[in-house]
């Protein structure tokens, strides 16, 4: 084969159309879903700075993804904004804020909203302004003069939502929900919660007529997982349905693990008996599955984790309240709902959208039923442990954290728990992930040792009513 000094990819040299050197696909062949393939390595291209950036924490992210920053040639969408300020805008997501809402996956070659997220908006104009409005917001924000380009951005959104909506052909796409429920969360952190509301209406019905999320997932994994999980972080409740423990139905996928067949009677004596605490048979059945799965030596992929979370906070805050005859221990049943929620969500972490709003909410829907248990008898020592763990977790930052780290410290006495290890046993018993627990549930642990907390008469969170102290009964 003769050598040869081009720099353009095959493709673009074949059709005689200038290139822009992008790696691992130029823009044209990404729209065009072709193979890209160079003869010789491109030439690095330089990057537009965006208008006071100082994001020096994403500098890495920022060099590995140098060559998606930007398309000389203007082969995007038109928008109302100044040229460079749009190839601004373009780092600044590719660089920072699509692994603010996928920290999941650092790296930019599998990151999904670089390699998914990315091409769609390429092609799309309504989700390449939406994609445009959430750089412009941050960028904004942090320069602190207002907010005219984001505000441009999202007068231009709609309307070019509006116009896809109108026409049946464009209306379902995976790029149209994409847009919407990204502007479902943008307006929620606005505060303007009845317009968010309308914008999670719009795409559940467009899920609905594509036949479920089983279905969007065939074409854009992305999108299916996205679309439940910030409707659930901004409606506060789930939007939508589950397929049942065996995969079946059209609802959020379960993932793999889930639907093995397990069994309830565990070989290992020093894990709580759920099915003995009286437990809904609902709860219980979640419980009993979710350990298993937490519980094995298989490693669990982030991705099955995300998908995991979010099954199982569907389910467990689909289910009624546990006052009906079946529920023996309706106190302990609510507390494991609430509690095992916010234990997820530490799990998980930010995705999308912060999940602040709704951790805080279980943390004070959860308080007042485990303040209510009569006495340490009524709820196994290392279940009372794992609990009070959880909600010190989830409700830092919080007036709740004060009540849940005084109990702690109160209960570890009671129990004469004197270290992280007698700590780390007692809750290996109940439901616990290695990998992604430890650490912050470790230095929880050691700043409670460490605060000397008084063991009786703690003051209630303030502006919440006091429920009655675990410390007082066992001081």
């Amino acid at each position: 084969m003769r050598k040869t000094l081009r720099r353009s990819c095959a493709a673009c040299a074949k059709a005689k159309h200038s290139c822009d050197l992008r790696t691992p696909k130029c823009s044209r062949c990404v729209k065009r879903n072709c193979d890209c393939d160079y003869a010789n390595e491109p030439l690095t291209s330089t990057r537009a700075p965006i208008a006071d950036h100082r994001n020096v924490s994403h500098a890495s992210n920022a060099s590995m993804v140098r060559t998606h920053i930007f398309d000389p040639f203007g082969s995007y969408p038109p928008t109302n904004l100044p040229h460079l300020r749009v190839q601004g805008l373009m780092q600044h997501f590719l660089s920072k804020i699509a692994f603010q809402y996928y920290p999941l996956d650092l790296n930019p070659s599998s990151n999904p909203f670089v390699t998914s997220w990315w091409p769609l908006a390429l092609n799309d104009p309504a989700l390449f302004h939406v994609t445009l409005q959430t750089a412009s917001l941050d960028d904004e924000l942090h320069t602190m003069k207002g907010f005219p380009h984001s505000e441009l951005l999202m007068k231009d959104s709609v309307s070019l939502l509006r116009h896809k909506i109108q026409d049946q052909s464009l209306a379902y796409q995976d790029a149209t929900m994409n847009a919407v429920v990204i502007l479902a969360a943008i307006e929620h952190g606005k505060g303007n919660l009845h317009v968010s509301k309308m914008h999670i209406n719009g795409v559940k019905r467009m899920v609905a007529f594509r036949g479920g999320l089983s279905k969007v997932k065939q074409t854009s994994p992305l999108t299916a997982r996205m679309v439940p999980w910030v409707s659930l972080l901004v409606s506060g409740s789930p939007q939508f349905e589950t397929q049942d423990d065996f995969g079946e139905g059209n609802g959020i996928c379960a993932i793999q693990q889930w639907q093995s067949p397990f069994s309830s009677e565990s070989n290992d004596p020093n894990l709580l008996d759920f099915d003995a605490l009286g437990l809904d048979p609902a709860l219980c059945n979640i419980v009993n599955r979710l350990r298993c799965i937490l519980h094995d030596s298989a490693i669990l992929s982030v991705t099955d984790l995300h998908d995991l979370t979010c099954f199982t906070l569907h389910r467990l805050m689909g289910l009624p309240p546990h006052t009906g005859v079946e529920s023996q221990s309706p106190n302990v049943s609510e507390c494991l709902q609430y509690s095992i929620s916010a234990y997820m969500l530490i799990l998980q972490g930010a995705t999308y959208y912060s999940h602040v709003h709704i951790l805080n909410t279980l943390v004070i829907q959860f308080q007042p039923h485990l303040g209510s248990l009569s006495s340490i008898g009524e709820c196994q020592d290392s279940l009372l442990l794992w609990l009070l763990s959880v909600g010190a977790v989830a409700s830092t930052g919080t007036n709740e954290n004060y009540w849940f780290r005084g109990e702690a410290a109160a209960v570890s006495v009671a129990l004469d728990v004197q270290c992280w290890d007698d700590v780390e046993a007692h809750l290996k018993r109940i439901l616990w992930h290695e990998t992604r627990s430890r650490d912050v549930f470790q230095q929880t642990w050691k700043e409670i040792f460490a605060s000397n907390l008084p063991l009786h008469g703690l003051a209630a969170a303030e502006d919440h009513e006091k429920p009655r102290n675990f410390s007082n009964r066992v001081a």
